[in-house]
């Protein structure tokens, strides 16, 4: 699912809420943190590849190999 700038932004409002009347290890305060962290990383991801000329198949696949580091989704 793409994210934008508007979405993760919100996240960031919704923390802030969270955070004046939660301790800092509240478990509904940390998975909000989490979800934002991901959220910016795959802004982040994206941008970088958009502005990268094509790779060929062997370089994405290392690519992937940073991302799934136990070998990928299924194994």
């Amino acid at each position: 699912m793409a994210t934008n700038s508007n979405s993760w932004t919100h996240e960031r409002a919704k923390i802030a809420s969270l955070s004046k009347t939660r301790p800092d290890d509240d478990p509904d305060l940390l998975a909000h943190r989490q979800r934002l962290k991901g959220m910016r990383l795959e802004d982040h991801v994206r941008a970088a590849v958009e502005s990268f000329p094509p790779i060929t198949d062997e370089q994405a696949e290392r690519v992937a190999a940073l991302l799934w580091p136990t070998g990928g989704v299924g194994k």
